[in-house]
């Protein structure tokens, strides 16, 4: 038996739709699968989609989510995205949103896609080209690489009447789907159009870590001030940006959020598409927080390989007696290191509790920066680490031989203090 609830903030243009469930565990159920709840508002409306490969409409491979993780196995985990644990039973996944809106006959006026591309194919930066959606022939207008007053010109805007958000995020500050959603959001709040977010579960939702980003590193990699690991999904944050006047000028946007049913966020969750081109299983989305660190140094997390973000290691690392050579293939075309061996570390094997409980684990950096000698400076120059990680005191801290430990009782309070924030933007238990 489920009863709906809908809580409603007029003084911040602000619609929450909540379905609370009175029954025992259940699949948690998507928030673009809950047709009847927002199909009816798309009646009648011009509408416009940011989404990209993963806003497939329900799940047709495992189950999202699991209590606690007991039953998330390492064979689940380490499988690539597509393939399926059982290689005898083929990948069916549900119908794409577009696809889904069109055969409701919902009147789709254009794609608007995130970094990566609406096919989620492009390499990470790479400027992705407008183009046509070959099955439906809905235009793509391609956001990422492009800022300011440019991101949609104004006829665009003036297409549509109601921006669909469908987007699989993991959880990481530095994860640029959300900053693409907040740039949109601007732009809606401009022009008075409407924002529904079909909200999916964080399959990092289950703590919080890392410094609030200092607001002069603010970048197309970190936007918010926020936790690095913020523990919230999409849709909980388009509620903080409203809520908290993060908006250009401060102002709101007229905004639509409708949840996930039966998700938690202590829940440990399997994704069945790759939500970017080098995040190739659940194991890299659980290790992103610690090795994305990399991208920042000398050292490669293992860009050109079939386990990015697995790995870490650099042409001179000393020999641990695991070794890796970078390749072009799709999605890291032209991968640090292309070619060369690189000696390091594999955490393929490391015990997911053990990965669960660290949450941000500096050590990985602190060992390759012991143990990588190299000519000039470990970290790369533009403030790229101070950009991931948010702070300017970490480099500082890490040069001056500090403990992984001594680094992360700094952003203590940060963790505090953001965790109380946003408890009043958090749409599950």
């Amino acid at each position: 038996m489920f009863a709906c609830v809908i809580r409603r903030l007029p003084a911040l243009f602000l619609t929450v739709s909540l379905l609370l469930s009175c029954s025992g565990p259940s699949r948690v159920v998507l928030g673009d699968e809950r047709l009847d709840v927002y199909l009816p508002l798309l009646e009648g409306q011009r509408v416009a989609i940011l989404s990209n490969q993963s806003g497939i409409v329900g799940d047709k491979v495992y189950n999202w989510c699991l209590n606690g993780g007991e039953e998330v196995t390492p064979e689940s985990v380490g499988v690539p995205f597509g393939q399926g644990i059982d290689p005898s039973k083929p990948v069916a996944y549900g119908p794409h949103l577009l696809d889904v809106l069109i055969d409701n006959g919902v009147d789709v006026r254009v794609i608007f896609s995130p970094e990566h591309g609406f096919r989620g194919i492009a390499d990470a930066g790479e400027k992705v080209d407008s183009g046509v959606d070959e099955k439906t022939g809905v235009p793509i207008f391609s956001l990422y690489g492009r800022g300011g007053d440019a991101l949609v010109p104004e006829e665009d805007m003036n297409s549509f009447d109601v921006l669909v958000v469908d987007l699989q995020d993991v959880g990481l500050r530095y994860y640029t789907y959300y900053v693409t959603m907040q740039k949109m959001m601007d732009l809606c709040a401009a022009y008075g159009r409407k924002v529904i977010v079909l909200d999916r579960p964080n399959p990092n939702g289950f703590y919080v870590d890392g410094p609030v980003l200092d607001m002069r590193f603010k970048s197309g990699i970190g936007s918010l001030p926020i936790c690095m690991v913020h523990g919230m999904t999409l849709g909980e944050l388009a509620l903080m940006m409203n809520g908290e006047g993060w908006l250009e000028g401060g102002v709101k946007c007229e905004l639509t959020v409708v949840p996930c049913e039966h998700y938690r966020h202590g829940m440990h969750c399997t994704l069945v598409v790759p939500p970017s081109p080098n995040l190739k299983d659940m194991r890299s989305i659980y290790l992103y927080s610690s090795t994305c660190f990399f991208e920042g140094t000398v050292v490669t997390a293992g860009r050109g390989t079939e386990f990015p973000f697995e790995v870490y290691g650099h042409p001179d690392m000393t020999d641990r007696g695991f070794s890796f050579v970078p390749e072009s293939i799709p999605g890291a075309k032209n991968p640090r290191y292309l070619g060369q061996v690189c000696r390091g570390v594999d955490l393929r094997s490391k015990p997911l509790d053990e990965i669960w409980a660290e949450q941000v684990n500096l050590d990985y950096l602190l060992d390759a920066y012991r143990n990588t000698p190299v000519d000039g400076s470990f970290f790369l120059p533009n403030n790229h680490f101070e950009k991931q990680i948010g702070v300017a005191y970490a480099r500082d801290m890490i040069l001056s031989g500090a403990s992984a430990s001594d680094i992360k009782s700094r952003w203590t309070s940060d963790v505090t203090s953001f965790t109380a924030l946003r408890s009043r933007y958090l749409l599950y238990p």
